[in-house]
């Protein structure tokens, strides 16, 4: 039996206010709160909200069949809470059907497998909390950030606790080989690795509502008839694509939502079922290792990093981010552990690339800034400000190892401190119970004694 892996992204950063250079030192809120509201509401209102209705009724009409993942990032995740919790609702909806499935990835969809194995974990560990806080559920497959994959982030992955894991079906990785199967890691044969059927969801994202392609227009019977017809061999085909696809990135007007509604009846039909990437793994072998041994990611032909980290703007910018990580990671400031998420998006680098700008492509598409060299100028005035405030609480010239003694040393005064306070409320508290005691034994002597006069005076009383 074929089978179909539906998995969904959903991001959205907090992007960036005009933040100009005299602004360093004065002004400490980096986010255009009026834009990042904006979308996140067009976005819901467009996408989110009636994709997941739809959703639901599926689930229910065909009786629990098709089953689908999402991939939410911690920022998504901060931003629809803020902006529009209804979306949050509906999730928690779609989860308690038990068809749906919810990836582990970075909190701040960011660029750490790469740049700080530390941070990585860190961030894995924050967004997994976030989502069964949301949910009820903890994620147990992964997707890293734009899809980036190597042998060795496998390993961390691994490492993590994690027995699956999505990423591109590269052209340079796979070479002859089909992305329609389940594959293992090269250095690990226990992790199963899920590969992206690159033309069927870009022809679904990308090509619905193009004109100009030879096969519009997409019809579900279509779609559906095409994935019957790839080899009986081959197992599973992975439908990996941004959920803006329904509603935003193709208008309702395309006809999106019609084609999602039909695409599970016509696949049931020929026999073709669905399941989320962890029970893909659970009931498919793999057939083999996949050897990745420099990162990929889904972007461009290359489908490497060259897209974040490709120009000398990019890997400035972020080789001065991470410089101040291990002392951010020290910090007890919850607005500065904020804003360090937030920095960390790989969008803000994404935005920085001269990739094909000047194209109209992608990248000038999502970009809210005139050039690359705006993004970084603005980037870069924000970043200056962060690590001065960084500066200000964890002073450079103060080694991270002495600074994390002298902050235990803190932390440990701090507990001391928590503990006495704790110690002498306990014992004002037991001190006013006996105090309590003794003025209710005092108020009850005489009580006592004039009960215990009355028969003796009746005992008088009656000798007379």
């Amino acid at each position: 039996m074929k089978t179909i892996c539906f998995y969904f992204q959903i991001h959205q950063p907090f992007r960036l206010k005009r933040y100009r250079f005299f602004d360093i030192g004065e002004d400490h809120y980096y986010y255009d709160d009026f834009t990042n509201e904006q979308i996140m509401q067009r976005v819901a209102a467009n996408s989110f909200l009636p994709a997941n209705q739809l959703l639901l009724e599926l689930i229910k009409a065909h009786g629990g069949k098709l089953r689908v993942a999402f991939s939410i990032s911690g920022v998504a995740l901060d931003q629809l809470e803020q902006y529009a919790p209804e979306v949050i609702e509906s999730f928690q909806a779609l989860a308690k059907t038990g068809c749906v499935e919810f990836l582990a990835e970075t909190y701040a969809h960011s660029l750490s497998s790469v740049m700080d194995e530390d941070e990585f974990r860190l961030q894995v560990k924050q967004q997994q909390k976030h989502i069964e806080r949301l949910f009820g559920v903890k994620p147990k497959a992964f997707r890293n950030t734009e899809l980036i994959y190597s042998d060795e982030i496998g390993d961390i992955i691994y490492s993590l606790g994690f027995k699956t894991v999505i990423t591109d079906g590269a052209k340079a990785v796979l070479g002859w080989k089909s992305p329609n199967f389940v594959y293992q890691s090269a250095t690990n044969p226990n992790l199963k690795v899920l590969l992206k059927n690159n033309k069927l969801s870009d022809d679904v994202a990308f090509r619905f509502s193009n004109y100009d392609w030879s096969e519009y227009p997409l019809t579900a019977d279509k779609f559906i008839d095409w994935i019957a017809r790839t080899p009986d061999s081959e197992q599973v085909i992975n439908l990996f694509m941004n959920y803006e696809t329904f509603g935003n990135l193709q208008p309702r007007e395309s006809g999106i939502f019609e084609f999602l509604r039909a695409l599970p009846a016509f696949a049931l039909k020929q026999g073709i079922e669905f399941l989320t990437p962890s029970e893909v793994a659970l009931k498919l072998k793999a057939v083999g290792p996949i050897s990745v041994p420099n990162p990929i990611s889904w972007a461009d032909e290359e489908n490497d990093l060259s897209s974040w980290m490709g120009n000398d703007l990019q890997r400035e910018a972020l080789g001065k981010l991470y410089s101040v990580s291990e002392r951010v990671r020290l910090c007890k400031d919850h607005r500065l552990r904020q804003d360090w998420n937030y920095l960390q998006t790989s969008d803000h680098f994404f935005y920085m690339s001269t990739k094909q700008f000047t194209d109209g492509g992608l990248y000038k598409y999502f970009s809210p800034y005139d050039s690359p060299f705006d993004a970084f100028t603005n980037y870069m005035n924000v970043l200056s400000d962060f690590m001065e405030r960084v500066e200000a609480q964890y002073p450079s010239s103060v080694d991270n190892e002495e600074l994390n003694s002298l902050l235990t040393t803190i932390e440990n005064q701090e507990k001391t401190i928590a503990s006495l306070e704790k110690e002498v409320r306990q014992l004002r508290r037991s001190g006013a119970k006996t105090a309590k005691a003794a003025k209710e034994a005092k108020a009850a002597k005489p009580a006592k004694a004039v009960k215990e006069a009355k028969p003796a005076r009746k005992a008088a009383a009656k000798k007379k």
